[in-house]
């Protein structure tokens, strides 16, 4: 199994009422963050068989918009081990349940998905990864410990996309 670790797009301030805090939907900056995103993970030629998003309002969004735009068909499945707080033994429980899956896309939120990924990784948490908004990892499970491939984050997507746009050669005509 391929497991896409990715953590919510952008959704601007936090509320204090964690009700409304729940509720707080994608700015349009995360909206960006989301196609981008998606675009980065097209170009890898990445395929899920499930989507799965913490029950917030912006983990669920940021995985309809990446799911959307990967082709996805099926329907993104809430899942409470990806709430925050969610506790790690519920995390690798829903793994299991994924486990004959070829591709995962999981979408949730900082520091619990930092932390996943350590314990993933090293068995005991020892390893200390940066997971900025709209970042997603690629972490293999066919390998013991799962390995991580990549990780990519917006700021360094985006400069890729530009990097590879302006290109170093200069322009010559045929006549």
């Amino acid at each position: 199994m391929n497991l896409y670790l990715m953590r919510h797009a952008n959704a601007g301030l936090p509320r204090e009422n964690p009700k409304l805090d729940a509720k707080r939907a994608l700015i349009k900056e995360g909206k960006d963050q989301c196609m981008l995103m998606a675009r980065v993970l097209s170009a890898l030629k990445v395929q899920v068989d499930v989507i799965l998003a913490s029950p917030l309002k912006r983990a669920t969004q940021t995985a309809q918009f990446v799911g959307t735009e990967l082709g996805f068909e099926g329907k993104v499945e809430i899942c409470a081990a990806l709430a925050p707080g969610a506790d790690y033994a519920e995390f690798v429980q829903l793994l299991a349940k994924y486990a004959d899956r070829e591709g995962v896309l999981a979408v949730g939120h900082n520091p619990d998905l930092f932390q996943y990924l350590g314990r993933l990784i090293t068995g005991n948490g020892g390893a200390s990864i940066r997971l900025r908004k709209g970042s997603v990892a690629r972490i293999d499970f066919d390998s013991h410990p799962p390995r991580l491939h990549w990780l990519i984050d917006p700021r360094s997507a985006r400069a890729l996309y530009a990097s590879v746009q302006k290109s170093p050669r200069p322009k010559t005509t045929r006549k």
